[in-house]
């Protein structure tokens, strides 16, 4: 039994829709906060299971089988990720999963200005501390983003930032459909069980380059047909800008972390495993600046 958590958000609901593709329904379960918002799966013929990464209790028995468990991590950068991991892991350990997988992200590590990243390095940590065999997804930074961090250049020519830097914006859906992937060669790899699956630990799933924020003004102005320059602020000027919009200044600051860790190096890096996984290119930044601009979501 694979048992995926967070199957109601978008990356872990995409991961389950593939994973169809490649295995059947009786060999999968869902779980969820609230088990009504899972009725599609169930539909399918996918077990719905209740559980809460803030309920303790809740989870053992939603995890109950797993051969592997892939765990979502947590998506309120108000919350205690680290606490609500620790709670998911320690009842994974308890009810005997086979393997855990985790949906990480690129340029994990303690010192990372990104906050979510360093929670992402802890909650590694705990996994190789757990005595399970486990795989860590480090996720390029979701392209889906950048529609939101380059604010509306289509109207004003301009992409305005606190500092430029590499990201390899990496298309959620071609995230999804890794993990689906890996999920089913551990499956097969073992005959079912998975302690000895070939994707072991960290690994690195990213578009392959990883553009400046003056490589995407360039990108913007070919879509667009005229020149988008790129306006480079300062912090303090970038962070008194969102507040003049309304927004709130944690989420100004917590936004600022990702262009710190871009003018870091953080999210530089690529790695050819995306493809090579999806056996075809994986869609780029100049795919995500062409599509419709989508509210900020993780």
């Amino acid at each position: 039994m694979i048992v995926i958590t967070g199957a109601t958000g978008a990356l872990n609901g995409a991961t389950v829709d593939r994973l169809l593709e490649r295995m059947p329904a009786s060999g999968i379960a869902v779980v969820a906060r609230d088990v009504e918002k899972a009725r599609r799966f169930a539909e399918l013929g996918i077990t719905v299971r209740h559980g809460d990464y803030a309920d303790p209790a809740s989870l053992p028995r939603a995890f109950d089988g797993a051969e592997q468990l892939l765990l979502v991590s947590a998506s309120d950068p108000k919350a205690d990720a680290v606490a609500l991991h620790r709670d998911a892991v320690d009842a994974a350990v308890a009810a005997g999963v086979g393997r855990i997988l985790y949906t990480s992200h690129q340029g994990a590590s303690p010192d990372t200005p990104f906050g979510p990243a360093r929670d992402h390095a802890a909650t590694e940590r705990m996994l190789a501390e757990s005595g399970v065999p486990w795989t860590s997804l480090r996720n390029g930074f979701y392209a889906h983003s950048l529609a939101w961090l380059a604010g509306p250049w289509r109207e004003t020519g301009t992409i305005a930032v606190p500092m430029d830097g590499r990201v390899s914006w990496t298309a959620r859906a071609d995230a999804a459909e890794a993990a689906a992937v890996i999920l089913a060669a551990n499956r097969a790899a073992t005959g079912g069980a998975s302690a000895a699956g070939p994707y072991d630990g960290p690994v690195t799933l990213t578009a392959p380059d990883a553009p400046t924020f003056a490589d995407t003004a360039a990108i913007a102005s070919e879509l667009a047909g005229r020149p988008v320059a790129l306006e480079v602020l300062g912090s303090e000027e970038w962070v008194a800008a969102q507040l003049a919009t309304g927004q709130p200044e944690f989420m100004a600051r917590f936004t600022l972390g990702i262009y710190e860790a871009a003018a870091g190096g953080y999210f530089a890096g690529t790695d050819p495993l995306l493809g090579a996984l999806l056996g075809r290119a994986p869609l780029s930044a100049r795919d995500a600046l062409a599509a419709p601009t989508p509210a900020p979501a993780r």
